[in-house]
């Protein structure tokens, strides 16, 4: 699938112009994180550097080249301090962080990829940080690495700061054969493997849509489409895969034993700090103390992060997220020269700033720390979450604002303070009216009737509009036209007007996936999902090699999701299990019973007179069962399947019993 023409795209209004133009950034010349960011470059990727997909595809792997309009002043279309940050992220190629000792390429996928070196240059071992998403991308800034740093290069390791698929899904690229080869750790923080499996699995298919339109994967990179991420360009769209940590990183019995304790890979000596429940369930910074070096893996980066990310996970911890940087700032500042993470550029103590390793830390402790103390203070005062976002937002001492490594490319005041309400009092706001509203569908045709029918909202909404005083207004019309889509999405009038008002609001956003969320549901108005006249391909939410990882409990929990509730409720099942080739301490046996519309596993029982039948199954029969790649009987004829008691009948019953979730769900229409 290609991008898509935006012939439809509408240009800026004069409201958008104006208000664009009032945002002020720095001269290039004056900016400090602009020198940050070319600092160190030993090899820039060309203009046109593009990583195919491997076996083909519409869509690269990876490509630079449609981003090469990124220079000069912003276009009315953007947001100026938001053309800024994707200026900025097109200094792409090897960079030197630390000389003879750490090397990033960034500008090759959402993330960076990190090489740690032996600094007496004794050997050539090398330490890999956070391979990227995709295999292809990995492979290939390997290879510019090895280009400018020698072919001899052995990796001795790799380290995956943290559980999200953009610091792990490249590993398999590392190596020609994707192999793990004999000898080679792969590093990890405790409970990485449970939250990488379950972020892409238990939720993975409504998160992977949304995720869509959070970093514009569909949307044309143009001054009217998706310019940055606001973390990076872009996700790229490889092979991903997953490698089961050999080496876990666990807390000691205090916290001067961690910070003093000394792990060696090779060459490289590190001491690890463990940060759960910050930027990810399971995440480290890691400090090099032979060359006073920091990485703070994505804990901290120069922008404002999100405390809930728009694609869909977990709410984050402000507070957890505040404390864990001071104690970075306690343990490592004093002794560091230089800090790096996995998204934007590192930074370095100097003689004009000889204290930017400390003065970052705490900027950031204290932005999270202000986000939560002040969203609680006016929690506390009866403020719902959207009265706090409206009054936070625009409000954050200059102290902090007022620093670009703070700002909210990717994360923002306002859904991020919505973020600490959620995660402390939920999503009920205490007002009777909302504790039980109608869905979308029957509200909007009730508003609609309320008013006098479609074409009469359509005509606020429209003068609204035309009318324009603040981007409040523009937000006021697109919420009206919201129930007039639900209601009638075949209502083409009232989709082309709310995707050229969200459009505009997509100009104004300072925050990359703010922009692409709004560019995106424009693009969706215009040309739905379910109105293209061909099928829309699916992409692979759970590839093989998580499936491999998976444990059996976690396959089973992701069976008992697709499971149909309902239908299942008057068909309780019993079946035994004996699987074979599976992962190394999972059951071998297991009794799966469905009752009440819940599937539930007993691991390590096989009770042959209480199931309806017995089976052996092999592990990856049982992954493509799982993902609904064969049938049970299919799986009989390949041999992957082998009744011992019983019929295949209970078997079939039950995957008739499993829901396959479609991936071209309409986010802004029905």
């Amino acid at each position: 699938m290609a991008f898509p023409d935006l012939a439809q795209t509408q240009p800026a209004t004069a409201l958008t112009r104006d208000l664009n133009a009032a945002v002020l950034v720095p001269d290039p010349s004056s900016d400090t994180e602009a020198s940050f960011a070319s600092r160190g470059l030993v090899a820039a990727l060309p203009a046109d550097f593009t990583v195919e997909k491997e076996g083909g595809g519409p869509l690269p792997a990876w490509s630079l080249e449609p981003f090469q309009f990124l220079t000069g002043q912003a276009p009315d279309t953007v947001n100026p301090s938001l053309w800024r940050n994707a200026v900025l992220n097109m200094n792409a190629g090897l960079f030197e962080v630390v000389e003879n000792a750490v090397y990033q390429v960034r500008g090759m996928d959402l993330s960076n990829i990190t090489f740690l070196e032996d600094p007496t240059g004794a050997s050539r071992e090398i330490v890999v940080v956070d391979p990227l998403i995709s295999e292809e991308t990995a492979a290939a800034a390997l290879a510019l690495y090895r280009e400018h740093r020698g072919d001899d290069r052995v990796i001795r390791a790799v380290i995956f700061t943290h559980s999200h698929i953009d610091h792990y899904g490249g590993v398999l690229g590392l190596w020609a054969d994707k192999t793990l080869p004999d000898g080679v750790d792969i590093i990890a923080p405790e409970g990485f493997l449970e939250h990488a499996v379950s972020e892409n699995v238990y939720a993975g298919n409504a998160m992977q849509r949304r995720a869509q339109f959070m970093y514009g994967s569909l949307l044309k990179r143009s001054p009217q489409g998706q310019v940055d991420a606001g973390l990076g360009k872009a996700n790229s769209l490889g092979t991903t895969g997953l490698l089961a940590p050999t080496v876990t990183i666990t807390s000691g019995t205090a916290d001067t034993a961690d910070r003093d304790f000394v792990h060696t890979f090779g060459p490289v000596n590190i001491q690890f700090q463990l940060t759960p429940g910050t930027e990810a369930p399971a995440e480290l910074n890691f400090y090099l103390p032979d060359i006073r070096s920091l990485c703070m893996a994505e804990n901290a980066t120069p922008t404002l992060h999100n405390l809930y990310s728009l694609r869909g996970a977990q709410v984050r911890d402000a507070k957890a997220w505040s404390q864990f940087l001071i104690q970075s700032t306690d343990w490592y500042a004093d002794r560091s020269d230089s800090l790096f993470a996995s998204h934007f550029w590192p930074r370095w103590n100097s003689e004009q700033d000889p204290q930017a390793v400390r003065s970052f830390l705490t900027s950031q402790a204290d932005l999270y720390r202000y986000l939560h103390d002040q969203s609680l203070r006016l929690a506390n005062h009866g403020r719902t979450m959207t009265e706090i976002g409206e009054e936070l937002d625009g409000t954050v001492p200059q102290s902090l604002a007022g620093k670009w490594s703070n700002r909210g490319y990717y994360g923002t005041i306002n859904h991020d303070s919505k973020a600490v309400y959620q995660r402390y009092l939920g999503w009920y706001d205490g007002n009777a009216a909302h504790l039980h509203t109608l869905p979308p569908e029957e509200a909007g045709a009730r508003y609609v009737d309320a008013f006098g029918g479609a074409d009469k909202v359509v005509d606020i909404a429209r003068t609204t509009f035309e009318n324009a005083k603040t981007a409040q207004d523009y937000r006021f019309a697109a919420e009206l036209l919201t129930h007039v889509v639900f209601a009638d999405p075949t209502n083409t009038g009232a989709r082309r007007l709310q995707a050229d008002i969200l459009e505009q609001l997509g100009y104004q956003a300072e925050s990359g996936p703010w922009r692409n969320f709004y560019l995106a549901a424009a693009q969706e108005l215009r040309v739905r999902p379910v109105d293209s006249p061909v099928p829309l391909p699916s992409p692979k939410i759970i590839t093989p090699p998580v499936l491999a990882a998976m444990p059996l409990e976690m396959l089973f929990d992701y069976l008992g999701i697709r499971l149909n509730g309902p239908n299942a409720a008057e068909q309780p099942l019993a079946i035994g299990l004996t699987i074979t080739g599976g992962i190394p301490d999972d059951p071998t046996t297991y009794t799966l019973r469905v009752r009440n519309g819940v599937l539930v596993q007993y691991p390590d029982t096989l009770e042959p007179a209480t199931t309806d039948a017995v089976y052996d199954i092999t592990r990856d029969g049982l992954n493509r069962l799982a993902i609904a790649a064969a049938t049970p009987d299919q799986l009989l004829v390949d041999g992957s399947l082998t009744i011992t008691r019983g019929t295949i009948d209970p078997l079939n019953t039950f995957n008739a019993l499993l829901d396959t979730f479609q991936y071209w769900f309409g986010l802004t229409t029905p």
